[in-house]
């Protein structure tokens, strides 16, 4: 872990999750499961599949997503196998031809030195990987000896493509890109630009940049049709605000993704009551390639409705220093309060929009103040009468 090392504070995780010890905690409420957890990693588990033979299909595949332990396993095996197979091949054809007990001046073996059928494993070894000792070789005398020689190269040469591409593969996997990804541990509702917006925050701790990025949402939830069909996990795509007006983004520091809550929104008739009551989830998926592999890498995380903040918004982390912007990440999840409605975004375009926010903002401000101004008085009052 880079947390470990120093390079950035112990107050939040990596794995794709800035946490901010300073933010308040919320107790999860009861819920039947998480479709996306907040590291990224699908809820899902797959029983009951019949036809395990589509896996074997796409042999490739499923060596790379199987586990290191499994994946070492059958590296070794194939090797071992194959050197064990053409072992007993040539064993089988210096026996065919005499070759394990003559030792006649004018005889000619099909493969020199070979006397047991260690010898001729060891002579298997020397021929798939090309080792060459010197004390084995082949000799013109058979010709099923020489048709062997070339079947086992080409046998070895697949093993050799096929393990080590997958050894490849796994080692340069896209999400261990994203491990240095990082998502707000909250996100946030509040206004901005006079609408008021969901929010998160995104960043990349390393200087390569990711290319091309993009952010998607999605909002889980269970719904039910007009005919009665229950959907237990619709996924509704709802629409992003990126900060450079593009659907591609610049990631170089971090940035705020907000969303509109528009009447096209899925969160468009929800709460600061309902928020707490609601059983939501949204999904962020941040998909890019990285600049110097140029492998697509994709990072997730999911905010359920205990984690989304209502009324707040982040605090600025990226400031002017001696000429370049410092970002400080301990800044990262931290956010604070700021004049929100409690109303959700349809109550308040059908009751005048912000602009009567405003004005009972102003109003309630204007009352505070008058109760403040004559409790001084009453205590001013007091003061004078006892001397």
């Amino acid at each position: 872990m880079l947390s470990r090392k120093g390079l950035i504070p112990e107050d939040y995780v990596l794995t794709r999750l800035a946490e901010d010890v300073l933010q308040p905690k919320f107790k999860a409420k009861q819920r039947k499961a998480r479709f996306v957890a907040k590291n990224g990693t699908c809820n899902v588990a797959h029983t009951n599949i019949r036809e395990q033979g589509r896996f074997l299909q796409d042999v490739f595949t499923t060596l790379v997503d199987l586990k290191w332990l499994h994946t070492l396993i059958i590296f070794t095996m194939s090797f071992l196998c194959s050197w064990l197979l053409f072992g007993m091949i040539w064993w089988l054809i210096a026996f065919a031809h005499g070759d394990l007990h003559l030792n006649e001046d004018d005889f000619v073996p099909c493969v020199t030195d070979i006397n047991s059928f260690a010898s001729a494993f060891l002579f298997s070894i020397e021929v798939q990987v090309t080792i060459g000792f010197g004390g084995r070789m082949i000799t013109e005398e058979c010709v099923s000896a020489i048709i062997v020689l070339i079947i086992q190269n080409i046998v070895g040469l697949v093993i050799n493509a096929i393990m080590l591409g997958c050894i490849f593969m796994k080692t340069a996997q896209a999400h261990r890109r994203a491990e240095t990804l990082i998502f707000s541990k909250h996100a946030v509702i509040s206004l901005r630009n006079s609408k008021l917006c969901f929010m998160i925050r995104i960043g990349d701790l390393r200087k390569s940049m990711i290319i091309s990025a993009t952010v998607r949402m999605q909002v889980v939830r269970k719904t039910s049709t007009q005919e009665g069909e229950v959907v237990p996990l619709d996924q509704i795509d709802i629409q992003m605000d990126n900060p450079v007006g593009t659907n591609g983004i610049f990631l170089v520091s971090p940035l705020i993704i907000s969303h509109v809550i528009d009447k096209n929104s899925p969160l468009y008739d929800l709460s600061a009551d309902d928020l707490q009551h609601e059983d939501i989830e949204v999904i962020v998926v941040l998909e890019g390639v990285v600049e110097t592999t140029g492998i697509t890498t994709q990072a997730r995380t999911s905010y359920l409705s205990e984690e989304i903040l209502w009324g707040q918004r982040f605090v600025p982390t990226v400031s002017e220093e001696e000429g370049m912007y410092a970002v400080d990440y301990s800044k990262f999840g931290n956010t604070v309060k700021v004049p929100t409605p409690n109303c959700s975004a349809r109550k308040l375009e059908e009751e005048g929009g912000l602009a009567r926010f405003k004005l009972q903002d102003y109003s309630s401000h204007r009352g505070s103040l008058r109760r403040r101004h004559i409790s001084i008085r009453m205590k001013q009052q007091s003061i004078s009468q006892e001397k």
